[in-house]
């Protein structure tokens, strides 16, 4: 068993008053046999830098060694530690404890060194500051296999024995408080994603790849003075009224992960002159701790400023925007931007998308063609498979004919085969357009990513973010309810290891009601944008609820409304619930009511049972 990286997260924390001294140097030269009273050969910087290879390189990718001890709250340090900074140390603070001859390999302790180490120790109101033993222990064993049964006492001992630290120094230096502390253990050894979750990131470490969204802050700009959305890492629905900043919040969900605006940049509210207005976010890598940074808006320039040396770099995204276009990010793309200019477009238009642009895309006209001749069917198949997936239940999975000309138009037309017959896809539906060019898109984008990256020489990217703006647009009631579920299982059509994070935007109750079948509350969430009587309008996360069926739905907090009837129907039915109220209700009124009751109400509507109970006491017959 092994320790948990939450234990030695807090292990690393609980150091910070250790001298590095106490935590290097000395360790080095009990492990490694420096005597007392007399002096040897010993290459100090060499024995040092052994020690720190040995417990202190933790990211694989870095030549800086992490020392998790008080330096100026300088973690990481450079390879040359040892003999640098360290040796400052050995020769300078604490010369008295060694015997030594300067400019020599002599080393050895000076009789009294314990006194002189313990004087070293950090003092808190004139008391010293002793060595906390368990959290030594736990950073320098962090990848020793431990027997279930193992308590924090025989974790103390272990480190004790294996250092050879005596009687004399465990009472002058160290703290045995924790021996009878719970340890957290795992199965398997923790990796350095895992701590890397926890630490900061070393000077030379390449930027995390991967990022995911998760956490968006805006201040004095769209509909409210502030908005805060904590994304799920799955599925994040956003629900409102039109207006109240559905797009508002994914327009700047593609900012905050690209840097980019799909479209003109938020601008400050009127009232936001002496406010802040700024854009704070949170992008969240497969190995390093999250860090949130805030761009405020320059209103010299009237721009927003760029965030340069990003510590993560989002994964591959896809944005279908609600006016038809796509906007599409590939970080494998992005580094070669600087060479290639022509690559840098990252929003097409429908018509884009459809026809094609020349140096960007070639269209989901010109590709479609050229992916069903392909030989490999790569990534025709893919395509199809993902059509399918999202293929209406009416009209059942939407299969691909053979290309046809058409007059005026010198390109071969993909088809689709429908139950009523072939026809090319340029006639179309805009229902069967939008999806079509949702899996275009997505497997188009998928594929140009592992052809750059290819080209790189790297690994293609596991995660992946899916913003959709009006998921139900020109979508049958039937499609409404089976295009989400469809869409959230598509990662795997690309990639088994793909892990994709949705950001949906929706104001469907089919849509939702068809959610009730994949959302899972560990790793999905629900955000509803609402307007209050004042005016403000304020986003929050609600509990995702299964109200059932559509009229549930369209009545609970999601939707707000008070009857899933039309707006006369509505209206008359809270005349009659107030005449039912009344102590003495005019007859005239309830023959009123129940004509408008005949009229707007169907007449297997469930009020009648209660309205015509109440109606006959007044003689009227309905």
């Amino acid at each position: 068993m092994f320790f948990t990286s939450a234990l030695i997260a807090n292990s690393v924390s609980s150091l910070i008053n250790v001298h590095p001294f106490h935590g290097i140097t000395f360790l080095a030269c009990k492990k490694y046999g420096l005597p007392i009273g007399k002096e040897i050969d010993f290459p100090m910087d060499a024995k040092t830098a052994e020690f720190m290879r040995l417990y202190h390189r933790i990211d694989p990718d870095s030549e800086h060694f992490f020392q998790p001890y008080n330096v100026s709250s300088k973690h990481w340090v450079r390879s040359d530690y040892p003999s640098s900074g360290l040796q400052a140390i050995n020769t300078q603070s604490f010369s008295n404890a060694f015997l030594h001859q300067k400019g020599t390999r002599v080393w050895g302790w000076a009789n009294n060194y314990i006194s002189i180490l313990q004087d070293g120790l950090k003092k808190r109101k004139n008391k010293a500051v002793l060595i906390p033993a368990l959290d030594l222990a736990v950073w320098l064993y962090k990848d020793v296999d431990w027997p279930k049964s193992t308590s924090a006492n025989d974790v103390i001992e272990f480190f004790f024995n294996d250092f050879h630290i005596t009687t004399e120094e465990k009472s002058a230096l160290f703290d045995i408080a924790s021996a009878s502390a719970d340890i957290q253990f795992q199965v398997h050894k923790v990796a350095w994603p895992d701590l890397a979750q926890h630490l900061s990131r070393a000077p030379d470490s390449k930027p995390d790849q991967g990022g995911t969204l998760a956490y968006l802050e805006t201040r004095g700009i769209g509909p409210a003075d502030k908005f805060v959305l904590e994304p799920a890492k799955r599925l994040t629905l956003i629900t409102g009224d039109n207006g109240l900043g559905k797009t508002f919040l994914l327009e700047c969900a593609w900012w905050a992960l690209t840097g980019t605006w799909a479209d003109r940049p938020a601008y400050p509210r009127i009232q936001a002159s002496n406010t802040k207005v700024e854009i704070t976010f949170e992008i969240e890598g497969e190995r390093s701790r999250p860090e949130r940074k805030t761009i405020q808006f320059d209103w010299k320039s009237q721009s927003w400023r760029h965030l340069k040396d990003r510590p993560t770099i989002p994964g591959l995204i896809v944005y279908a925007r609600v006016d038809g276009s796509f906007a599409v990010w590939d970080p494998a793309k992005q580094s070669m931007r600087s060479e290639y200019k022509n690559s840098d477009k990252t929003v097409f238009t429908s018509s884009e998308v459809w026809n094609g642009l020349h140096g960007q895309i070639e269209g989901l006209i010109r590709d479609w063609v050229s992916w069903q001749n392909n030989p490999q069917k790569y990534p025709f198949d893919t395509f199809i498979k993902v059509l399918s997936c999202l293929s209406p239940p009416d009209l059942g999975a939407l299969k691909a004919g053979q290309p046809v000309r058409i007059p005026d138009d010198p390109r071969e037309i993909p088809t689709l085969i429908h139950s009523y017959g072939e026809i090319p896809i340029l006639y179309s539906s805009a229902g069967v357009r939008r999806i079509i060019t949702l899996a275009y898109l997505i497997v188009w984008a998928w594929n140009e990513h592992l052809v750059a990256a290819a080209q790189r020489r790297t690994s293609p990217q596991q995660r992946m973010v899916i913003l959709v703006d009006e998921m139900e647009a020109h979508l049958h009631p039937r499609w409404q309810r089976a295009v989400l579920p469809a869409l959230m299982s598509i990662g795997d059509m690309l990639f088994s290891e793909l892990e994709t994070q949705f950001l949906v935007a929706t104001h469907s109750p089919l849509v939702m009601a068809s959610a009730e079948t994949v959302f899972d509350s560990d790793q999905d969430s629900l955000f509803h944008l609402d307007l209050s009587a004042s005016g403000a309008v304020s986003l929050k996360e609600i509990d995702f609820v299964k109200w059932g069926d559509v009229s549930s739905w369209l009545t609970s907090p999601v939707f707000e409304l008070r009857h899933a009837r039309s707006n006369e129907a509505e209206a008359i039915i809270e005349a009659a619930k107030c005449l039912q109220l009344m102590a003495d209700p005019p007859s005239i009124k309830v023959k009123e009511v129940s004509v408008q009751l005949v009229k707007y109400l169907a007449a297997d509507d469930k009020f009648w049972p209660r309205w015509i109970s109440f109606a006959e006491k007044f003689g009227i017959e309905l």
